[in-house]
């Protein structure tokens, strides 16, 4: 076989090529992957169409599903119309053509299902299992959120927690495989085991069933599925062509029962077996794939040839915008040698001076706590550990409040007023925000990743910088041995 006929054989699909282009987009900030870091500029606030993980260290955008739920905790204190809105624009506009064309994680479940093996065919049993992502949807998504938000007043991502396999693979694996990230391996648990086992068993499953997370358990599938009837862009069957047959539904790898439906993501394979010519993938009234677009009616080479010139300008814009010319990663670059240069913030280092407005009125200058012992928290409303341990550095600082100084950090990126939310428990310990430009989370050598504590020796050395979850216990010893 020569080289032309290898590449006609092996040569990736045109939708194959999208979605490579769009993972690359999804995670358009490489440097991540090599520093371990997640993107935190201004774009994180925007929610990507796809199932892409917050967390991962590529993340240009925020997850729709974390989004949701976030929202949803929240809805006490403020509603969450920016999320429900991008949510319904996405659907309104794509459907489920972002689950077939655009997202990672559809992506990732394609190219596990080329292995090599005896492969499952659909039947009434997956038909019936591809509802349960509604049952998931309805629980992990909407109601328990929901009711630890109203309830208990926490934020708990019961998806993302317990189930996600993205937020598996690409937040937590995408951490865990860089050396600089080898400190947070102290804070994996039980939790943690069950998800990798999850995500262990979907990919097997993958591998044998096609897209069995796409079509059994993801819930951002399930509500693309419910635009699917009305979204502009999707298969539209011809009824005046279309002859019944059946070879579109029969040759469909998806729990379809007609073209188009809530379980249709709109790959447009169809396209390909009707014999009829009666099904074509559009947007609005323009064809983009389908009989009046075969060989008689292809585009012009000069044209094909400038929508890719488009396609690879605009990618590569994105791709040194985020990685190098974005404002935050400028900062981030520069503020480290002018403020920390003769310090550091390892262990038995001492931290660069800082000084933060508090929500009270007051400063924290930290020059100003030589010969106390420092305690610096960084947390979030969003955090559910970070939550559960506010109330023992609280207890810590009741106690011995004319001996420690302690301030807690909340980043500038917030889903409800910090201060508010303290006030409403009654904690007392002086709270400030990290907004941009502040150098204060290179100072303490901070990341995304919450709750991380550090805690200064009476002479200003560190003797703790760890992100993870604490325990009275733990935070008692941790003041003992600094006051000494």
């Amino acid at each position: 076989m020569d080289k032309k006929n290898v590449w006609q054989a092996f040569r990736p699909s045109k939708r194959r090529l999208v979605q490579l282009y769009a993972a690359l987009l999804h995670n358009a900030y490489l440097r991540g992957f090599i520093e371990g870091k997640i993107y935190e500029g201004k774009a994180k606030a925007l929610c990507v169409p796809g199932l892409n993980c917050y967390s991962c260290p590529g993340a240009a955008g925020a997850c729709p599903l974390g989004s949701i739920q976030n929202a949803l905790a929240a809805t006490g204190h403020r509603a969450g119309w920016y999320v429900l809105g991008m949510i319904m624009l996405f659907g309104v506009v794509l459907g489920r053509t972002i689950c077939g064309w655009l997202c990672p994680m559809g992506l990732i479940q394609e190219l596990l299902h080329k292995i090599p093996v005896p492969k499952i065919r659909k039947s009434k049993v997956t038909r019936a299992l591809s509802w349960l992502k509604y049952g998931i949807l309805a629980v992990f998504v909407i109601a328990v959120p929901l009711y630890f938000g109203l309830a208990k007043d926490l934020p708990l991502p019961a998806f993302c927690k317990y189930i996600c396999p993205a937020g598996t693979l690409e937040g937590a694996g995408g951490h865990l495989v860089n050396p600089a990230n080898a400190s947070m391996y102290e804070m994996l648990g039980l939790i943690f085991t069950r998800k990798w086992v999850i995500m262990l068993a979907l990919g097997l499953a993958c591998v044998f069933c096609y897209r069995s997370f796409c079509r059994f358990l993801c819930p951002l599938g399930a509500i693309y599925g419910l635009f699917n009837r009305f979204s502009i862009v999707g298969v539209k069957t011809d009824a005046d062509r279309c002859n019944g047959c059946g070879a579109c539904v029969r040759h469909c790898e998806m729990d379809v029962k007609h073209v188009g439906d809530h379980e249709c993501i709109q790959c447009g394979k169809c396209i390909d077996v009707c014999s009829q010519g009666a099904i074509s993938l559009k947007a609005g009234k323009i064809t983009l794939k389908g009989p009046e677009t075969g060989a008689e009616k292809k585009p012009a080479k000069s044209r094909k040839t400038l929508f890719r010139a488009i396609a690879i300008a605009v990618l590569c814009l994105v791709l040194v915008w985020f990685n190098f010319l974005d404002p935050s990663i400028r900062q981030k670059e520069s503020t480290p040698a002018e403020s920390t240069a003769a310090v550091g913030y390892e262990v038995g280092e001492q931290l660069a001076d800082f000084t933060l407005a508090c929500y009270d009125g007051s400063e924290f200058h930290l020059a100003d706590t030589r010969g106390k012992v420092v305690f610096i928290n960084r947390w979030a409303t969003w955090c559910t550990p970070c939550i559960a341990e506010l109330p023992y550095f609280n207890d810590l600082y009741e106690a011995h409040r004319d001996d420690i100084a302690m301030i807690v950090i909340h980043p500038e990126m917030t889903v409800e007023d910090p201060a508010e939310y303290l006030a409403q428990f009654g904690y007392s310990m002086p709270c400030a925000t990290d907004e941009a430009g502040d150098p204060v989370k290179e100072i303490v050598g901070g990341t995304a990743t919450l709750p991380q504590t550090i805690v200064l020796n009476r002479r200003g050395e560190v003797i703790c910088n760890s992100v993870s979850s604490v325990t009275p216990e733990k935070l008692e010893a941790l003041y003992q041995e600094a006051a000494k």
